[in-house]
């Protein structure tokens, strides 16, 4: 009998360590120094992922952080390849993300974490705009709550039970 392997999907993904952080928990014995690590994977043609991971050394940390990426990756539908479909604004915590597209050669108008996602995901027009909390974390996983929102006019059509032309006017 003769055992097929089954070999897992390679996909070539981009790392990018968003922050690095030390975190100290006080015992009895004295002080617990740990270290927090935030990365984004992204394949730049509408995947991306983020990521959290935490260990006692830093690359122990980041390593947790992109095996933990990688199991949440999200598909983004890009417009053109190359733009979002609609505008959409993302929570998470006090953090708000507002991102809309863009012209073609606009580029990619963001800050820290949002940029980082965008840019991972293959978005190279869009205007972004961050308002409340500015901690990393939340202004990632607000930028990825909506980029998950956006729907393609196609979906949007189906959805409705129209077609396409109606939708867009």
């Amino acid at each position: 009998m003769e055992r097929k392997v089954r070999k897992p999907k390679e996909q070539l993904l981009e790392e990018l360590v968003i922050d690095v952080k030390s975190v100290v928990k006080v015992n009895k014995g004295g002080r617990q120094r740990r270290y927090e690590a935030i990365v984004v994977v992204g394949d730049r043609k509408g995947k991306v992922g983020l990521g959290i991971g935490k260990a006692n050394e830093v690359p122990d940390a980041i390593k947790k952080a992109i095996k933990n990426a990688n199991k949440k990756l999200v598909t983004i539908p890009l417009i053109d390849g190359r733009t979002v479909a609609h505008e959409s604004i993302g929570h998470s915590g006090a953090a708000r993300v507002i991102i809309k597209p863009a012209a073609a050669g606009t580029g990619v108008i963001a800050g820290g974490s949002v940029r980082a996602i965008l840019e991972l995901a293959g978005i190279r027009d869009v205007v972004s705009k961050s308002l409340g909390a500015r901690t990393k974390i939340n202004m990632a996983q607000a930028a990825l709550n909506a980029l998950g929102a956006i729907k393609t006019p196609e979906q949007v059509a189906r959805l409705r039970d129209k077609t396409v032309e109606e939708i867009l006017g």
